[in-house]
């Protein structure tokens, strides 16, 4: 009889990953994390974040400690360019197919799995054409205004001139029905709130408007950026649907609804900021089939311990941590990603207890 595995394989290098790991290591088991990239770090730094919300932290160094302990760290193993393709056996045993970027395949044994593949940021060209994102340079996203921000160089990407007007509209893919996204994506109004105070230090004599439904700003975040970005860098919140973007001479015009005064809106903008929302990644889609656990209506990894359990999968030996589970931030995804890690060394733990004398 093979002996069970007590590694724990992690896929995912990003914040929740990163975490799994960690914790995996700092009780005295081994985490064999499998990243697709040549690097750790996740969406933040793939997408090139400029600070972080809510603290303004600069993203490079904040992944950079992250990192660190898991760096020539004994009870960790990094394959990075390569993804699990396939997966047999039960709790405690099962065997993983590894396919590197040259196409060599690898199989391993390990205890248990903890998926952590993060998400996707919505395209609000597939079904908002509307706000004509692939039509107008100046329209962009929050991961766009990121690179900008991050780059220190916020100038509208049509003529490279320092804008005097800016607006972000908010839930773009998110609170959708007509798309299938009935749900918040959570972090885009804190987000937003963020990048507008960020414009306003870069350039102070630029007006930033906000469209918003409802801003939704969970826990400390309404003291941390929301009334700041009010109070101290007179950011302008209007609640108001906005429903197209149209181009008029040099300028930009958000059309839609002031829905506090009850009345139609057009105004003129040099920028249009899309605060768009969240979806599965590919890797979250693929790594559910590989694994076979279920997805939720979202196409998310469906968890099943409801608020009291939020990492265990459909899948005995299976958990799930982060963004790849649904709407998440990186308080979310590090917090997820160290329960995970404890349950994965229960389940190993467990099974190796189990073995017949």
């Amino acid at each position: 009889m093979r002996m069970p595995s007590s590694d724990i394989l992690v896929i995912g290098g990003g914040p929740a990953g990163i975490q799994a790991a960690r914790g995996i290591a700092d009780l005295g088991y081994k985490a064999i994390v499998v990243e697709k990239r040549d690097r750790l770090g996740g969406m933040p730094d793939e997408a090139g974040y400029a600070a972080l919300t809510p603290d303004m932290r600069d993203t490079g160094e904040a992944i950079a400690e992250m990192v660190a302990p898991i760096l020539d760290n004994p009870g960790v193993e990094l394959r990075f360019g390569t993804t699990a393709t396939a997966c047999t056996g039960v709790a405690g045993d099962f065997n993983v197919t590894l396919q590197k970027a040259d196409g060599a395949a690898e199989d391993i044994c390990v205890g248990s799995v903890i998926i952590c593949t993060g998400f996707k940021h919505f395209d609000p060209g597939r079904e908002t054409q509307q706000y004509g994102y692939y039509q107008y340079d100046d329209v962009i996203t929050l991961v766009d205004c990121e690179r900008m921000l991050k780059a220190k160089n916020f100038v509208r990407p049509s003529n490279g001139e320092v804008p005097e007007r800016v607006c972000f509209i908010q839930c773009v893919g998110s609170r959708d029905r007509q798309i299938g996204n009935e749900y918040c994506s959570k972090v885009c109004c804190g987000v937003a709130s963020k990048e507008a105070i960020e414009i306003r230090q870069q350039v102070p004599g630029c007006r930033v408007f906000v469209f918003y439904i409802d801003m939704r700003m969970y826990g400390y975040w309404e003291n941390e950026i929301y009334w700041p970005a009010q109070e101290k860098y007179k950011v302008n919140y209007v609640k108001g649907i906005a429903t197209e973007v149209v181009r008029k001479g040099d300028k930009l015009i958000v059309k839609g609804e002031d829905t506090t005064l009850r009345r139609p809106m057009e105004v003129p903008m040099d920028m249009v900021i899309l605060s768009v929302g969240m979806e599965p990644s590919e890797g979250t889609e693929a790594m559910a089939k590989v694994f076979g656990v279920k997805q939720n209506k979202y196409r998310f990894i469906e968890t099943i311990g409801g608020a009291l359990d939020t990492v265990s999968t459909t899948v005995s030996g299976i958990f799930a941590a982060g963004a790849c589970t649904g709407p998440a931030d990186l308080e979310d995804s590090t917090s997820s990603g160290g329960a995970a890690a404890m349950k994965a060394i229960a389940c190993v733990r467990k099974a190796n207890t189990q073995i017949p004398a």
